[in-house]
């Protein structure tokens, strides 16, 4: 793994763009999709100020191929802190590829109430790998669907470049 860079510039991004979305206030209602998302998430809400707690989505059991693969190990409870009904909801993720796991979160959501919208915050935008049509409406950095890359945290965030050698492991 070849460390790429400090996260922090790409939250700055991150916060710029959000504060500048047309549904952004102070009392915005932020979810972080575990694990990568969440740590993404809490660096947000700390550093926008927002006044409502944080919320933490576990997508697990909605994910589509929990039937092959399984659960992971660690998985938790989702925490959403408020009613979700008629909110606009900021939904931070780390990595956007397939999009599987944003529509799984998206499913769950929808379990818990009505959101106003639903507005996807994504660190890393993997292009190219989509299997489904969803598209981040905030993101700080773009690569190409053969560049893997993961997340290390959550203190300090870094971002490191995966050889593909090594995901063949």
């Amino acid at each position: 793994m070849t460390p790429i860079q400090d996260v922090n510039p790409l939250l700055d991004q991150l916060c710029n763009q959000i504060q500048q979305h047309p549904r952004f206030t102070s009392d915005i209602k932020m979810l972080g999709i575990r694990t990568g998302g969440e740590w993404i998430a809490q660096a947000l809400h700390q550093r926008l100020g927002l006044s409502a707690p944080l919320g933490i989505l576990d997508s697990s059991f909605y994910r589509d191929d929990f039937a092959h693969n399984g659960l992971p190990a660690e998985v938790q409870p989702s925490q959403i802190p408020w009613d979700l009904d008629s909110q606009n909801v900021f939904l931070v993720d780390d990595v956007l590829y397939t999009g599987r796991t944003t529509r799984a979160a998206m499913n769950e959501l929808f379990d818990y109430g009505r959101p106003a919208s639903i507005i996807l915050v994504t660190l890393v935008d993997r292009k190219g790998c989509r299997e489904l049509p969803i598209q981040p409406d905030i993101c700080a950095m773009t690569l190409e669907c053969n560049q893997a890359i993961k997340l290390h945290g959550p203190d300090p965030l870094t971002l490191s470049l995966i050889d593909p050698a090594e995901t063949d492991l």
